[in-house]
């Protein structure tokens, strides 16, 4: 499989309709964005939205999160997402590799992610690319 990640820097049909594709299958209570929300995303400069393709067709996306705090840039993994049609392939691995050499550049010392203990595989590829559980209380407030 040819697999290649680059850096979303416009909003086009093609980005709207795989997302239209690809939230469902990573959030049922989260609609998929909406094009100003996803121009808003492209544009900031905090998120990073890399997309991996596969045959010229959107398979994955991830957001990285880079943010300057007082102690340091803060890298933050969110948002991973692999169409099932593909998953298993080395597409998630791909975009975290270029999400921490991201990162790095950018000036970060660790990138932090969360995912849930339900999904199995993607807690195995984090654990073999070197993430580590950290002993720590995530809080959630809601509105």
């Amino acid at each position: 499989m040819q697999l290649t990640i680059s850096e979303a820097t416009e909003v086009t049909e093609e980005l709207l309709q795989a997302f239209q594709r690809l939230i469902p299958q990573l959030s049922s209570s989260n609609s998929p964005p909406d094009t100003v929300a996803m121009q808003d995303i492209v544009a900031s400069p905090s998120t990073r939205l890399l997309l991996a393709r596969s045959e010229d067709v959107i398979v994955g996306s991830l957001t990285l999160v880079l943010v300057r705090i007082p102690t340091g840039v803060r890298a933050i993994i969110e948002d991973v997402v692999v169409d099932i049609e593909i998953r298993g392939q080395g597409v998630g691995k791909a975009l975290s590799e270029a999400a921490i050499e991201l990162a790095r550049a950018a000036g970060a010392i660790t990138v932090d992610l969360t995912s849930r203990s339900s999904r199995v595989a993607a807690n195995r590829l984090y654990r073999c690319l070197g993430f580590k559980i950290r002993d720590t209380n995530v809080y959630r407030y809601r509105f």
